[in-house]
């Protein structure tokens, strides 16, 4: 059985990561309106992988017996109104989620809860991956966003981004 307070700490990450899925939603629909359908794939994307983070801890969290409690997700509510706007906030909330990452860790070392350690292992790597995703959005905006021909070129790129689920996905996702 899991530590109460990391089993507490899981469950709330859980509706944490749908609530980043909705925020990546959001993105994306504001670049839908705004003509850039390669950043608005990027962000679906993106969602579709808090998504899976929600669904790999709410596994665990079942598997070790704990009973997950879906609490109300709230509307996001980032005021976008130039382009680099979405990807300065999705940044922060990287940078935010890797900090609730490293609460759970740092909760489940005090438990002495190791198997928990082990699992959070992975969002911890992906994590870093997430921000450095992020900041290199941003350095590419920076350099090529304000030349027409340049976001052309990477919003074309953006468009080529895949879906790939995660292989620590549970087989029944």
């Amino acid at each position: 059985m899991l530590d109460k307070k990391v089993a507490d700490l899981l469950n709330e990450q859980v509706n944490k990561e749908f609530y980043s899925a909705y925020l990546y939603m959001d993105f994306a629909n504001y670049y839908a309106d705004e003509g850039l359908d390669g950043f608005r794939n990027w962000y679906e994307v993106q969602a579709k992988e808090e998504r899976d983070h929600a669904i790999m801890m709410r596994a665990y969290l079942i598997d070790n017996g704990v009973r997950v409690k879906f609490d109300k997700i709230a509307a996001p509510d980032a005021k976008l109104k130039e382009f680099m706007d979405p990807l300065k906030a999705g940044l922060e909330h990287e940078r935010y989620v890797t900090s609730l990452i490293a609460e759970i860790y740092n909760a489940a070392a005090e438990a002495k809860d190791y198997k928990t350690m082990q699992f959070l292992d992975w969002f911890v790597k992906e994590q870093g991956e997430e921000e450095k995703n992020a900041e290199e959005l941003i350095k590419k905006m920076k350099l090529f966003g304000s030349d027409a021909k340049g976001l052309y070129m990477l919003n074309q790129e953006l468009a080529a981004r895949t879906y790939v689920p995660s292989t620590n996905l549970p087989a029944n996702a």
